[in-house]
């Protein structure tokens, strides 16, 4: 990945959630200058585009039906059209691309695209996924699309408390339940800090777990789908081998692809130690690995968080130290 590479968010929630609202405030402040928009809109007429205010800097682009179900076709034709613009002059330059997705989409596919299309990776880099979520309309009880687009959260934003403040307490022990590791921040009629939703989706000092609830306890407090969601971290204080981590990955992508809702790490590699490589993985599609110029604090210490179904901690830490053990027996031969 390219230092310079356009860093590309993706916005989703359940359908209600806020999103365009919270999108139209962001557009207007400085920070979102200069980005380009896609706005998923399901169905063949369309309205929220419209319903978008953004500054002059910004750019809007519609795309019409399922994101997720057309993805690997509509999405990388519109952001290699949006490219060809910016290179040939023909739109307003832009620093940034957000796509919304319709309140329907499985953001998964859309993550895997951005992962793994050859044409797009030289130019275009993953950054936040951030997830609104309807404090009272009780979706996350009900829908696994809602349930799923926070378990793949980088952020998770809270809309419409204005309505019922005493609701924030459960609500957010039922994100906690499917994604301990995201921030939950809070969005009033739609506004909220820009700066909140423009950091790293990286595993950090607060998305280590550490000094909070274990997995098992905040797995198994709310029934259905969520009750299966595990969040843990996997830490290792000694550097590790780049073929013990392409084998691991590979491992987990094969055995468990479809219940690995998200994977993402910085590693200290044996062959790497002052540059640490950045990981992300959706079910059964990994990106290649790219590096960071340096450590960015002075924790070096591979962190993974995964965010899996039926996939306990510790088989998945037993796993690592098989691979571990046979690389490095391999290696002393």
């Amino acid at each position: 990945m390219s230092e310079h590479a356009i860093p590309v968010c993706v916005l989703t929630g359940f359908l209600g959630s806020g999103k365009t609202t919270m999108l139209g405030h962001l557009l207007r402040q400085q920070e979102f200058a200069r980005t380009a928009v896609i706005i998923n809109e399901f169905g063949e007429i369309g309205l929220d585009h419209e319903l978008v205010e953004a500054s002059e800097d910004s750019i809007v682009e519609l795309a019409t039906g399922c994101l997720c179900c057309k993805v690997r076709s509509d999405l990388t034709q519109t952001l290699q059209a949006l490219l060809r613009r910016l290179d040939e002059g023909t739109c307003t330059p832009f620093e940034r691309i957000v796509i919304e997705t319709s309140g329907l989409a499985d953001p998964a596919p859309i993550l895997q695209t951005l992962m793994t299309d050859a044409a797009l990776a030289h130019r275009l880099a993953l950054g936040e996924v951030v997830t609104t979520v309807d404090a009272i309309a009780g979706t996350l009880e009900r829908e696994w699309v809602s349930q799923k687009q926070v378990a793949l959260a980088d952020r998770i934003v809270l809309t419409k408390l204005d309505l019922d403040e005493a609701a924030e307490p459960s609500v957010r022990r039922r994100l906690a339940a499917l994604n301990v590791c995201a921030p939950v921040l809070r969005a009033d009629h739609g506004r909220i800090e820009p700066q909140t939703l423009l950091r790293a989706g990286l595993p950090d000092e607060q998305t280590t777990l550490e000094g909070r609830a274990s997995p098992i306890e905040v797995g198994e407090q709310h029934a259905g789908h969520a009750r299966d969601i595990r969040t843990y971290a996997i830490l290792r204080d000694q550097p590790i081998r780049a073929v013990t981590l392409a084998l691991f990955l590979e491992t987990l992508a094969e055995h468990c692809g479809s219940d690995l809702l998200r994977l993402k790490g910085i590693v200290n590699l044996i062959e790497s130690p002052d540059r640490p490589a950045v990981i992300h993985g959706v079910q059964h599609v990994f990106h290649a690995p790219s590096f960071l110029e340096r450590w960015p604090s002075d924790d070096r210490r591979s962190r993974i968080v995964i965010i899996a179904r039926h996939i306990p901690q510790r088989w998945v830490e037993l796993l690592l130290e098989a691979i571990e053990e046979e690389v490095s027996e391999v290696a002393r031969l």
